[in-house]
């Protein structure tokens, strides 16, 4: 199973990409449409026009990284789409990669250090 470490950001572009591209297309597309950084070490996740496809692009510290997977049978269940980010946990993105309903599960809400005064 692919698993990221908890506390790593997992951001999902809802909308279907060309799955001929490499790291490099999928890293300007993160830079110039996501306007994100592709090498600040959060997890973009690709879906197909198929449903049971997905790449991953992440830096880990000394160069990108792709990693593509395909369901043998049945689907991955993705988030409507639109023109939009949608930000998953890394449990949420587990249960994606195994082919499940990751929408059931909730994220954690975001905590802030607290700040002593």
């Amino acid at each position: 199973m692919i698993a990221p470490p908890p506390g790593v950001r997992v951001l999902v572009w809802s909308k279907p990409v060309d799955f001929r591209a490499g790291m490099d297309r999928l890293a300007a597309l993160v830079q110039v449409s996501l306007r994100q950084d592709p090498f600040a070490g959060d997890v973009f996740v690709f879906r197909s026009r198929r449903a049971d496809r997905v790449k991953l692009l992440l830096y880990d510290g000394s160069g990108l990284v792709l990693v593509t997977k395909r369901l043998e049978r049945g689907g991955f269940r993705w988030p409507p789409v639109g023109d939009d980010l949608v930000r998953l946990s890394a449990v949420q993105l587990s249960v994606l990669l195994a082919g499940l309903p990751w929408e059931r599960l909730r994220a954690p809400p975001e905590t802030r250090p607290q700040v002593a005064c």
